[in-house]
């Protein structure tokens, strides 16, 4: 099992102002608890006990909320960008410690995704780097027309769109790392792009489990909803 997971934490948080104006996104506030505490009790659930947090806006929050992560018998150590970095720069901050198969995730996800599983994908997939994926159902108002020339063919009342996004929850192995540049930003998109280029396999894991990416105002008010439903029950966690 992955014994250690990065969370990236130092985004602005710009769609969720006012809030974020004086709250940094990842703690948030959500039911009893704060965004990024169910993140790490959700990780410790499957055994993981290291726990790097890569911080940037209002980074001394962060720090001062999570301490050392000892409320939650975890480690926790961080990662100040002194510069934003992107998605994957913060990792050349500590890539000296990350000489096992890793997680990194966004600091805004909430998920019950059974990272147990993942890890048996990576370690069996032939790459160093796997993408989850999350299928999104966005719905159409109209009814959608099918025509052969200047025939309607057929009408599709109000069908919905599955589209198949990056879902934010990167698995890596230490090979991948050589790949970031120290000290510069560098993105996901940017990673995938240069993997892709050079032809190597980067590993892609369908995600089934709930999943949501707190990037606005209406997914923050879903989440509150959510946490009774699915993550109040990591609390019991706390102190095991």
């Amino acid at each position: 099992m992955f014994k250690s997971a990065v969370i990236l934490a130092g985004g602005l948080g710009t769609r969720l102002k006012p809030f974020t104006e004086i709250i940094p996104k990842p703690l948030l506030p959500v039911g009893e608890s704060s965004v990024l505490e169910l993140q790490i009790l959700a990780l410790k659930k499957y055994g993981i006990q290291r726990f790097f947090v890569a911080t940037n806006y209002k980074a001394d929050y962060v720090e001062a909320y999570i301490g050392n992560g000892s409320k939650w018998n975890v480690t926790v150590s961080y990662s100040r960008e002194v510069k934003p970095l992107g998605t994957c720069g913060p990792l050349s901050l500590i890539r000296s410690e990350l000489t096992e198969p890793f997680i990194m995730m966004n600091g805004d996800i909430l998920t019950t995704l059974d990272f147990a599983a993942l890890y048996k994908f990576c370690m069996e997939v032939d790459s160093d780097f796997t993408v989850v994926t999350k299928e999104i159902i966005s719905p159409f108002n109209f009814g959608k027309v099918h025509t052969d020339g200047v025939h309607i063919t057929g009408v599709e009342e109000k069908p919905n769109f599955v589209n198949e996004i990056v879902a934010g929850i990167y698995a890596f192995k230490p090979a991948a790392l050589t790949r970031i540049p120290d000290e510069t930003y560098y993105g996901i998109d940017m990673l995938i792009k240069d993997m892709l280029a050079n032809d190597k396999p980067i590993g892609r894991y369908l995600m089934r489990e709930y999943w949501l990416d707190i990037g606005r105002i209406d997914d923050y008010n879903i989440a509150q909803d959510a946490y009774n439903e699915h993550f109040k029950a990591l609390k019991s966690w706390d102190n095991i």
